[in-house]
């Protein structure tokens, strides 16, 4: 790790006057300090920022600096994203991660975090060696021949789903911004992942309120049980009246660029019986544009079972 500046600010506004990067949990910014994927000179450590807090009161708004370990265990807090965060990491990292941070973190692509190969995220133009080499674990949606990284995030893959929005400020003032369209797709310009601006700050994270989103699930198939990134996951909400699907909400993990959500899906599920051949017949269009590379087209089919397995979770049939 090289030397580095560090600044401890209590208010927004002295993080916002103070050019540096801002350091919250430090579970993804410590590690690629480490690995001199970052190189900061000033780091901002925005702890002691008043930006904690779980409001309830209409919808559900998340301080930025809330760790995911409160938010996974609010008692009101959608399903959805209490599981996506359970299944995120280990316990330990969840008392340190903040939710802010887990939504910029950047991708755990091992090009990226290797400083010896060449990555167009990290050295525009430098290349994608996952375009040739070993791709199991990389994105078949939302790819570009300069990248096909996956996003890291299970809660961000909730978020997206359940129409999230986050609120962002700088000294010039505030603005929200849908998650959904925060994230960038990589197309020539993989560097710049999100809509976060220069001396931009995550404050808070907001949910609109979706009373059918009790009915909500995140489901992560990955290699092992614990402790690893999804191999694919879906995030869901449903609305069933007398057996029929009157709306959904459905977004996938670990196959696109960014967390994608499956608009053609909930069309393909709104007034359709809650069944499992309904289901199946609306899952078969969620992989539509996918680029699969040379060792990850086992994505296409598992991306489908994924999500009728986790509408499965959410209705009478899949609890028989």
């Amino acid at each position: 790790m090289r030397p580095f500046e560090l600044t401890a600010p209590t208010t927004v506004e002295a993080a916002l006057a103070t050019p540096g990067t801002f350091l919250a949990g430090g579970t993804t910014l410590v590690d690629l300090m480490k690995l001199d994927v970052l190189t900061p000179e000033h780091v901002l450590d925005i702890n002691q920022v008043p930006l904690r807090g779980i409001d309830t009161s209409d919808g559900l708004r998340f301080g930025a600096l809330e760790r995911m370990s409160a938010i996974a265990a609010h008692p009101q807090v959608y399903p959805a994203i209490s599981r996506a965060l359970l299944l995120s990491a280990s316990q330990q990292l969840r008392n340190m991660a903040s939710i802010g941070g887990n939504l910029l973190q950047r991708t755990r692509c091992t090009y990226f975090r290797d400083v010896a190969s060449p990555c167009n995220k990290r050295v525009p133009g430098s290349g994608c060696p996952a375009q040739t080499s070993a791709n199991r674990m990389h994105a078949i949606l939302g790819t570009s021949d300069s990248c096909a990284a996956t996003h890291a995030s299970d809660v961000a893959v909730a978020l997206v789903a359940l129409d999230a929005r986050v609120k962002l400020a700088d000294a010039e003032g505030t603005r929200e911004v849908a998650l959904r369209d925060f994230y960038q797709l990589p197309g020539e310009t993989p560097a710049l992942e999100n809509d976060l601006r220069p001396g931009e700050l995550i404050t808070e994270v907001i949910v609109p309120r979706l009373d059918w989103a009790a009915n909500s699930t995140y489901v992560k198939v990955r290699d092992r049980q614990s402790y690893e990134f999804a191999l694919c996951s879906a995030a869901v909400a449903l609305d069933v009246r007398d057996g029929v699907v009157a709306d959904a909400r459905v977004a996938a993990g670990g196959v696109g660029t960014v967390p994608w959500r499956l608009p053609e899906v909930e069309a393909a599920l709104r007034g359709r019986p809650a069944t499992q051949a309904a289901f199946e017949e609306a899952a078969a269009v969620a992989a539509d544009g996918a680029r699969p590379l040379s060792d990850n087209g086992y994505k296409v089919p598992l991306l489908k079972r994924t999500i009728v397995r986790a509408l499965l979770e959410l209705t009478e049939e899949g609890s028989r």
